[in-house]
Parts: structure tokens; C-alpha cells; sequence
């Protein structure tokens, strides 16, 4: 059993992460940041979900890119083949749900 307090955790550096499950394939995992991400496509399906602050985030829809603010307790959805980037505004902690080994 472990209990998280996602506003307690920092890490060294944006993006380091703090793996809480892997359910059969499936990574759980809370990510803290203050530097927006790298555009990508997930192998697979992805949740996101902000626990803290803000996010911004961008994605591609039939070549044209939105933009969407996420607040704390929102949740992102990513399908497969959907191109997108987080882009947190100051300090963000955001559990992210994902194939394990995406990137």
C-alpha cells in the first residue's frame, strides 16, 4: 500500500518522475515539471491528469494545433496517434497513465 501527497513531491529535474504501479504493462507514474516536454506521439494510449498547478497543453488536430489550459483535476486524454506537448505554467505534478517503455 503506499498513500502520495502529489503536492509534496519535487524532483531534481523537469520531468523526473515517481513510479507508483505498473499494472501489467501499464505505467503509473507522477511526474513533477516547470519546463514544457517535447512534442511526441505515444505508442499507445496515454492519461493524463493534473494533481497540481497548470498545463497547457498543445495537440494536433488534423494539422492544426490546439490549445487547451488544464487545471488541477483535469484530465487529458491522449488516443493513439494523437501528436501533443505539455507546456506547465510554473510548477506542475501530473500522474501520467501510459504503455510502459513510451516516451
Amino acid at each position: 500500500m503506499k498513500i502520495i501527497r502529489s503536492e509534496e513531491f519535487n524532483a531534481s529535474k523537469a520531468w523526473d518522475s515517481l513510479p507508483i504501479a505498473n499494472l501489467n504493462g501499464t505505467t503509473v507514474r507522477l511526474h513533477w515539471t516547470n519546463e514544457p516536454y517535447k512534442w511526441h506521439i505515444n505508442d499507445g494510449q496515454e492519461v493524463f491528469a493534473v494533481m497540481d498547478g497548470e498545463v497547457d497543453m498543445h495537440y494536433k488536430e488534423n494539422d492544426v494545433v490546439e490549445i487547451v489550459r488544464l487545471k488541477m483535476g483535469d484530465i487529458f486524454y491522449a488516443d493513439v496517434g494523437t501528436e501533443h506537448v505539455a507546456h506547465p505554467v510554473g510548477e506542475a505534478r501530473i500522474l501520467v497513465i501510459e504503455k510502459e517503455g513510451s516516451v
